[in-house]
């Protein structure tokens, strides 16, 4: 039997009612094989990240318990994006869910499907803000605290609903 793992995924929509697609998201969460949905974070309404315009996103983070390997715990996620409508298309344009794997253990993964830690998880508020919620003295592998991240980005213009 695989090891249990702490893993977190970050949560986050902006299109068809943000705030439902992620409870539906939590939701479907719960029920992927082999895991277990331990904590969810608040709500956040965050400013989109990136170059095109759009609507504010509402974000939030899960942290879950998993026998998963990183790879199989990502084919998890595209699927639960895929039911609820998810299209890949402009990057980091609008997007009706989006489910990012940011830490799984103690694993460090570079491919090319998957990186994790997730590489853009020290210079995003969005991300880090309720991932302290969770597990403000989580040592991200090779990154640093979540604490010691959080205080170091610029989280104004973010609001826990």
């Amino acid at each position: 039997m695989t090891a249990w793992q702490p893993a977190y995924v970050a949560l986050g929509s902006n299109q068809r009612e943000p705030e439902d697609q992620l409870r539906r998201a939590f939701d479907a969460l719960a029920t992927v094989r082999a895991t277990r949905l331990v904590v969810r974070s608040r709500l956040w309404r965050t400013p989109p990240f990136g170059p095109v315009a759009q609507p504010d996103f509402i974000n939030a983070v899960a942290g879950l318990l998993t026998q998963l390997s990183p790879h199989e715990l990502l084919a998890e996620l595209r699927a639960i994006e895929t039911a609820q409508g998810r299209v890949r298309g402009v990057r980091w344009g609008p997007r009706t869910l989006d489910l990012d794997l940011l830490v799984h253990g103690t694993a460090r993964v570079d491919d090319a499907e998957l990186t994790v830690p997730h590489p853009g998880i020290a210079e995003r508020a969005f991300v880090l803000y309720p991932l302290a919620e969770l597990a403000p003295a989580l040592e991200v592998p090779g990154v640093g605290r979540v604490d010691v991240l959080a205080a170091r980005v610029d989280g104004q213009d973010i609001r826990a609903l």
